[in-house]
């Protein structure tokens, strides 16, 4: 289906979006004092009473942004191998799903913390009154990457005059639209924007020239698609793709979120920082201990395939490391450079306030954590993928 697009009904869109009704998970039961054990001073042959019980760990939540797969694997390896524990923890990882929006579970109490896209999720929920604030910026680098075929020809931005152009909006348009106009190209009159499925059936079939694609998921369904002409499987090769980081109007996504009135009750700031370190463990382990990381997250259910969960682990790591201010650390230019673009397209109507993000969090997690934080030298590896990503 092709449609031309408006500023308003992107902004209307938006709004749903953002608003729209969550199942909200039921919230944990509230930690119980350790039990005090009594004494009776004057009866010396009593036997000895029994040591005052252990403290509980800390019952919390966090909910990804969507159903189990290696693009949450450090929260799962946090988990699986016991760093969430060692901080005296008890986490419940929430998967999120279509209809499933972390902002709106945290603002409501559902989860303690969130994972989400930083504009279009955190930030508009944030302008519309949640109390949300960024504490950890996991991804340093937007996975978002226009795809095409190379008989198409399309190598640059300027090449999409006239294409059809595929998308799928509800606010994942706005690195595409930036580019567009930073070269030139208005997107509702120089190109035929065409609303495009979360898969790549419509690049495959031919009914857009250029599509959209996370690097970590739908590119590499291409590439475990058979050509038709060869009978083997895509290749890179065979493929244009143009990233967004490299034209200038990447944005933020994957960070952690949490509610300021919840961090502002005693004691909660450091179960923060102490869920940041072990989160921050799990994507240190994920990306030195790729195989066993995996290997976890098939464990914790993703519903696609090994090859395709390899793939996905080994461009999210890319997206994470290198961290050259340590990893969570927020990248000041990278943050103003989404707040510009996502007030150009009517995500956000105006600057978040300066409590929309806070780093104080993340480095006092970062002081506590042993190991390569920042992994300056971090260098993909070579994934072979497999039809159907099996």
């Amino acid at each position: 289906m092709n449609a031309k697009l408006s500023k308003t009904s992107l902004l209307v869109a938006l709004t749903a979006l953002v608003l729209s009704a969550c199942a909200v998970p039921t919230p944990a039961p509230q930690q119980q004092p350790p039990a005090q054990t009594e004494t009776q001073p004057q009866q010396p042959a009593a036997q000895p009473t029994e040591a005052p019980a252990a403290p509980s760990k800390v019952a919390v939540r966090v909910v990804l942004q969507w159903v189990p797969q290696s693009q949450f694997a450090g929260y799962y390896a946090a988990k699986d191998k016991g760093f969430y524990e060692a901080e005296g923890l008890d986490v419940t990882i929430i998967p999120g799903g279509p209809d499933i929006a972390p902002a709106q579970v945290v603002a409501s109490g559902g989860a303690e913390f969130g994972v989400a896209w930083l504009p279009g999720r955190m930030l508009a929920a944030r302008e519309g009154g949640a109390d949300l604030v960024n504490i950890a910026q996991i991804f340093q680098r937007s996975g978002t990457l226009m795809v095409s075929f190379k008989e198409k020809n399309i190598t640059k931005i300027e090449d999409f005059k006239g294409k059809n152009v595929g998308s799928w909006l509800l606010g994942n348009e706005a690195e595409l639209f930036a580019a567009l106009r930073k070269f030139g190209l208005d997107p509702e009159k120089d190109v035929n924007i065409v609303k495009q499925n979360f898969d790549m059936s419509q690049l495959l079939n031919g009914e857009v020239d250029v599509a959209q694609a996370m690097i970590y998921n739908e590119y590499a369904q291409v590439l475990e698609t058979r050509n038709p002409k060869t009978g083997e499987l895509y290749k890179p090769e065979e493929l244009n793709v143009i990233d967004f980081n490299e034209v200038g109007t990447a944005m933020l996504q994957d960070g952690v979120m949490a509610r300021e009135s919840w961090l502002a009750q005693p004691g909660n700031e450091d179960i923060a920082v102490r869920f940041l370190r072990a989160t921050f463990r799990g994507w240190m382990f994920c990306r030195d201990n790729f195989d066993e990381c995996v290997q976890i997250v098939l464990n914790n259910g993703t519903a696609l395939g090994e090859s395709h969960m390899r793939w996905q682990l080994n461009e999210v790591n890319a997206l994470i490391w290198p961290s050259p201010n340590g990893i969570g650390i927020m990248d000041e230019n990278l943050y103003k450079q989404t707040v510009e673009i996502a007030k150009t397209y009517g995500i956000l109507k105006r600057d978040p306030d300066p409590g929309a993000y806070r780093t104080d969090l993340a480095k006092k997690a970062l002081e506590g954590l042993e190991g390569d934080t920042k992994g300056l030298n971090f260098k993909k590896i070579t994934v072979e993928l497999k039809e159907g990503g099996n």
